[in-house]
């Protein structure tokens, strides 16, 4: 049987140390702003990835202040493709891959657009525009452009296609 007497008292002697309770401080009355700015980030953040934009609402963009646009009409156009296997690009005289690329060999392209410049420009063409896809390499860009501006008096435009 166990005495309750004695229980009781050491109840008694534990009431005596009661739990006190400290002052509140007193000066630091600021309350900190980082949490509630993480929360504020947290929930744009959330609110931005999860809308969709909607695509009939599309923005309207100013066009661009150092460029300069040029019509197809005045140009002579050279498309550049990208072949889909290791080796250069496919090089056509013409505003996309129409009839057959020009051949592989550097010296034999670089004569092919110097002579295809030359004529657009006896003709009346002041500009070419090259057009290039997004894949193609830039030294690849650069030497035809270089071929192309082997004539003088022509202006040099530059195009990457947009992916559809």
């Amino acid at each position: 049987m166990v005495d309750h007497s004695t229980q009781n008292e050491t109840f008694a002697e534990e009431e005596g140390y009661a739990v006190q309770f400290r002052p509140p401080r007193r000066g630091d009355e600021d309350v900190d702003m980082t949490p509630m700015i993480d929360c504020v980030f947290l929930l744009l953040i959330f609110f931005l990835v999860g809308s969709t934009p909607d695509l009939k609402t599309s923005v309207e963009l100013a066009p661009a202040r150092h460029g300069t646009g040029t019509s197809s009409h005045n140009a002579t156009i050279i498309t550049i493709a990208n072949r889909g296997a290791p080796g250069p690009g496919l090089v056509y005289l013409a505003d996309g891959k129409i009839g057959t690329p020009l051949p592989d060999d550097p010296a034999e392209q670089e004569a092919a657009l110097t002579k295809a410049v030359r004529q657009g420009f006896h003709n009346g063409k002041t500009s070419v525009l090259v057009k290039a896809e997004r894949s193609v390499k830039h030294r690849e860009v650069s030497r035809v452009a270089n071929a192309a501006g082997q004539v003088e008096g022509i202006q040099l435009f530059l195009a990457v296609f947009e992916i559809k």
